[in-house]
């Protein structure tokens, strides 16, 4: 297993609040590099944890990325900080989403995939907390912008999500609803154009 610190301590910024990243791992293929995935941890766990077991996997041609969420009060906790790809109170559909937390890790995914090369299939996936946060990438990669309106600069070719939800659903419907590349389809499920 291969450690990457270059972006330990890196801070996305997205409005007004900056977001410091922990230690990055990189678990490099021991095939032909074919493909990327950004692995994403659950509430108040870190990328080494995740890195070791996929380091574990038999797919020899993807470059695992593991990064570590920025350490924060989490309400759910009573504002106890750990760390968390956002900030959440309840889970819950009617529960308030930290746009902005979810923006800046999401960001923080795209930076990570922009240095592959081109001819690299690039994905994100996740556990618990680090799949709803790949799942709202996904949607900005649908979208072709984050929640704040700034452009999506990667193209994502593979979404995982483990034991997830899709934060801030009620918001993207809207969005949804109103945007033009989705108009047209016959179907209405968000998921579904997620992963198409």
């Amino acid at each position: 297993m291969s450690y990457n610190s270059s972006n330990a301590a890196s801070g996305s910024r997205t409005g007004s609040r900056a977001f410091e990243f922990g230690r990055t791992h990189v678990v490099r293929p021991k095939g032909r590099h074919q493909a990327t995935i950004v692995w994403l941890h659950g509430l108040g766990d870190k990328g080494s944890s995740w890195s070791q077991l996929l380091e574990s996997l038999p797919l020899p041609n993807i470059k695992w990325i593991c990064p570590t969420a920025p350490s924060r009060p989490v309400a759910l906790f009573g504002g106890f900080p750990c760390t968390a790809w956002f900030d959440m109170g309840e889970i819950s559909e009617d529960a308030p989403d930290d746009m902005e937390g979810l923006d800046a890790s999401a960001a923080h995914v795209a930076n990570l995939l922009s240095t592959e090369p081109a001819d690299i299939k690039l994905g994100v996936g996740g556990f618990s907390m680090g799949a709803a946060t790949a799942l709202y990438s996904a949607t900005c990669r649908v979208l072709g912008q984050y929640g704040n309106g700034n452009p999506y600069p990667v193209n994502l070719s593979a979404i995982v999500g483990l034991s997830g939800w899709l934060p801030c659903s009620r918001t993207l419907t809207n969005r949804w609803k109103g945007h033009t590349r989705l108009q047209g389809m016959q179907h209405s499920c968000p998921f579904c154009y997620v992963m198409a």
